[in-house]
């Protein structure tokens, strides 16, 4: 079961990791735009978070500041997503620089704080 647990936190990794890889990817390009492979590392992400959530296998200690932040990160992430993928359907544009900037850094820092805390 604690196997289990150790692939369900490394998906949850890798779920972040594709959000940020492919938004540095735009950064790099100089695109500014959101992706839909954003929302399928955000997907991931989510569903493996709330696989985690849960306390299994019996007798884990769950710490649930950091569940809480985390999920709060992963809300406002999935909004300003939301917000650019609607904002380029609309004008075609790229979104704006400080909403595309704030998406990355949020990936990152839910990142981090599944990797220090």
């Amino acid at each position: 079961m604690e196997v289990l647990r150790d692939v369900v936190v490394l998906l949850h990794i890798v779920g972040f990791a594709v959000t940020f890889g492919a938004w540095v990817a735009e950064a790099a390009a100089g695109r500014f735009r959101t992706t839909r492979v954003m929302d399928y590392g955000l997907l991931v992400s989510l569903l493996t978070g709330l696989a985690l959530a849960a306390p299994w296998p019996a007798g884990i200690e769950l710490n649930y500041p950091k569940i809480g932040i985390k999920l709060v990160i992963l809300l406002i992430l999935g909004g300003l997503l939301g917000m650019g993928s609607a904002r380029q359907r609309r004008t075609g544009d790229p979104v704006p620089r400080p909403l595309f900037f704030a998406v990355g850094a949020l990936a990152f820092a839910a990142a981090a704080i599944a990797v220090v805390w």
